[in-house]
């Protein structure tokens, strides 16, 4: 979920937390959960700090290790090391025991959007993502609004979360629900036996997809129950470009995060052009499509490494040719 979202879950979960006896006749306590559950609901996110490593790093690395079953423990344990430091509790185990919810609720939550993490780290090596919710959902964020006002106004807190996170546990299976009734309709429509990737807006009635069969990746979208597919693409064999291209540390964060990839290649004349595009990222930028998310590597005719690029282009081709060419230039 996006940074907002985790942080009114944080609150969220303190105010969860007056239905803790300790913590409600313990004013001091419920500060010090308060303060414990707002950083554990942000805590994991703090791998973000590796982009001064380069985009590379951060796709490798963001949402990984630090969103892992291990990492869990970890956190709890910094964060409530660090609030004992500054005002210790005698009822430390309900202390301990809230900021381990918060952590825990984060990696949660961040397994149902597109993106996904390493949630099961080290049970298995694999990026997770169930593709039910979008990285920002207005409903899960007006619930906690709505909480906070009812808060505000003289309800008891404990109360007004309880309900609040039963809804927001039924809307996310009727989510889930949704995005499995979406996928049929899409492996019907596509007619093939394949892998099916259905992944969610802003909008309950607008989904996009990605959908792989033996020989053909197929991209579209679908808008109150129809499916449409706006691109084809044909899956080629590696050749000796790709495989060359694959030698970059670039490419394989990138490839190391995501499976939904496309790959081309083209002669230019310096060379060689080789790119790989995240199909579960297309859009459109002045009336013409493309996709946001690649990993883009250039060589020369020998097939060496002279350039490479990986990240989003928000405004389509011309951006990516300028950000490589002014770096050979």
């Amino acid at each position: 979920m996006d940074t907002a979202t985790h942080f009114a879950m944080g609150f969220g979960l303190a105010g969860l937390a007056y239905l803790d006896p300790v913590v409600a006749s313990t004013p001091s306590l419920a500060v010090a959960v308060m303060i414990g559950t707002v950083i554990g609901s942000q805590a994991p996110d703090l791998d973000g700090l590796v982009r001064l490593r380069g985009t590379a790093a951060y796709i490798r690395n963001h949402r990984g290790v630090s969103h892992s079953v291990p990492a869990l423990f970890l956190w709890t344990g910094a964060i409530f090391v660090l609030i004992q430091a500054i005002m210790p509790q005698p009822h430390w185990l309900h202390l301990l025991g809230w900021i381990f919810l918060a952590v825990c609720l984060h990696v949660f939550v961040d397994l149902f959007n597109s993106y996904g993490t390493k949630g099961l780290y080290p049970f298995r090596d694999k990026w997770v993502a169930l593709n039910a919710i979008f990285i920002f959902d207005p409903f899960i964020f007006a619930a906690h609004l709505v909480g906070f006002m009812l808060w505000a106004a003289g309800a008891h807190p404990g109360h007004v979360f309880l309900w609040i996170y039963v809804i927001i546990a039924g809307y996310y299976y009727w989510r889930c629900q949704v995005q499995r009734r979406t996928t049929e309709l899409v492996r019907q429509r596509i007619g093939k036996a394949g892998t099916f990737t259905i992944i969610p807006t802003l909008s309950w009635t607008y989904w996009t997809f990605v959908a792989k069969t033996e020989h053909h990746w197929y991209v579209g979208e679908v808008i109150s129950g129809d499916v449409v597919v706006l691109d084809t693409f044909s899956i080629k064999p590696e050749n000796e470009r790709i495989a060359a291209a694959k030698k970059s540390y670039k490419v394989q964060s990138f490839l190391a995060f995501t499976h939904h990839v496309h790959v081309e290649t083209k002669e230019r004349s310096f060379g060689y052009e080789v790119k790989w595009i995240d199909l579960r990222y297309r859009s459109r930028f002045q009336g013409k499509s493309h996709y946001m998310f690649v990993a883009v590597v250039y060589l020369d005719f020998d097939l060496t490494i002279r350039d490479s690029f990986v990240g989003w282009i928000h405004r389509g081709e011309e951006q990516l040719t300028k950000k490589l060419d002014s770096k050979r230039s």
